[in-house]
């Protein structure tokens, strides 16, 4: 017998196996349901990535701020040197200048009458971090008080304001999609203490200039959700309605002089990986979509297929089946398949005992293929494999 090598050899391969970013995958083939045409991985799937691995960072408090996550890119810290991050909002056309807010205390301070700020790197979808803090002096009310804006983007504001017993109009509040929707709760500490916003940043999407997607922004302020996958209408706005149209794929962060001494700390931000709608892999896909990732997972299967030997090359081109039908590699497993079983058939009984495991391994394969309609349910090979289990009584054994 040249065809019956331990299926062990399948086992371990797979779970060294990795088709995209992150750690090594484990699970068990043939085992959930498989793709279909918006999803083009099964259910409970060995071969999809393991998310990346971050190292979390620490909460800030109103006085001391936290460790940013280990893949954030830091814009902020609260150093002198990455002032130099960031530049005046230049109006287009006009050159580059250096900003002119200044660093007081570990915290960036704007100068009022210096114009907003933008960094100099742009960036899109994002997971947000910024933390400010209101002059302790508290003068003026309203708008008046304590106020600036971050702008992902440079587009779209997240109202800054000490709204600390200082009511304003509800869609110009802390926090709020300014001039579109209120925060759901006023969660501010008083002036002077650092305001900890945690914002989650989606971009509108337009292909063929129309809109696809309108972008959303969640918010929470010290902890407190207030901007809850709240959609986008447009770039911000003021004393009218934002009009939506198509925005560039990055941008870069603004944050606004409004003529009050706000201070700044510990901005960083991650970036998020694409939406469906923009070419993502996970979650409900276009039939199009769907089809070229299983075609790309089906050709790394067989590519690792072609590394190994015997019983477990077999089952990994079966499992590749389960993403493409394509009609090489069906042929090959058919004919693998029947060799293997015709192999173990023509063993005596008393031979066959160390070939338990595999057997019922390639039985639980045939069968899962076989109910959805990936090979045929009354395949020659199944059958005759099905009664050598039962005629050793390996199908009687507990699970």
């Amino acid at each position: 017998m040249k065809f019956i090598p331990s299926v062990t050899a399948l086992c371990s391969f797979a779970a060294l196996v990795s088709l995209g970013r992150g750690a090594a995958s484990t699970g068990s083939p043939f085992y959930g349901d498989p793709p279909n045409q918006t999803h083009p991985w099964a259910v409970h799937d060995q071969n999809r990535p393991q998310p990346s691995l971050v190292a979390p960072g620490t909460f800030s408090t109103a006085r001391q701020p936290g460790q940013p996550p280990s893949d954030a890119i830091v814009l902020f810290d609260g150093t002198a040197a990455s002032l130099n991050k960031w530049e005046s909002d230049t109006k287009e056309g006009m050159p580059n200048a250096p900003t002119k807010w200044i660093v007081s205390d570990s915290a960036m301070e704007c100068v009022p009458k210096s114009g907003y700020i933008r960094t100099k790197e742009k960036f899109g979808d994002c997971q947000l971090h910024v933390e400010w803090a209101a002059p302790k002096n508290v003068l003026g009310d309203s708008q008046g008080r304590g106020n600036s804006g971050i702008f992902p983007m440079g587009l779209f504001e997240v109202q800054v304001l000490d709204n600390y017993n200082n009511p304003t109009y509800a869609d110009g509040f802390a926090a709020s999609v300014y001039g579109v929707n209120p925060p759901l709760a006023n969660a501010l500490r008083p002036p002077g203490e650092f305001q900890v916003i945690d914002l989650i940043f989606r971009r509108p999407v337009y292909r063929a200039g129309k809109l696809v997607d309108p972008g959303y922004i969640t918010v929470f302020c010290n902890g407190v959700l207030v901007q809850d996958h709240t959609p986008l209408e447009g770039p911000t706005g003021h004393m009218k309605r934002p009009g939506l149209q198509s925005v560039p794929d990055q941008g870069p962060l603004k944050l606004q002089d409004h003529g009050n001494p706000v201070r700044f700390r510990n901005i960083w931000y991650r970036p998020l990986p694409p939406r469906s709608v923009e070419g993502g892999t996970d979650g409900v896909l276009t039939a199009e979509a769907t089809t070229a990732k299983r075609q790309q997972i089906a050709a790394g299967i067989r590519r690792d297929a072609a590394k190994l030997a015997g019983t477990a090359q077999m089952l990994r081109l079966a499992e590749s089946l389960v993403y493409e039908k394509d009609g090489a590699t069906y042929a090959r497993v058919e004919e693998m398949v029947t060799a293997y079983v015709a192999g173990l058939k023509a063993l005596p009984s008393a031979q066959r005992e160390p070939q338990k495991n595999d057997a019922k391994t390639v039985l639980r394969a045939l069968k899962y293929l076989a109910k959805f309609e990936i090979m045929p349910a009354g395949f020659a090979a199944t059958k005759t494999l099905d009664q050598v289990v039962q005629a050793q009584g390996w199908d009687k054994e507990k699970k």
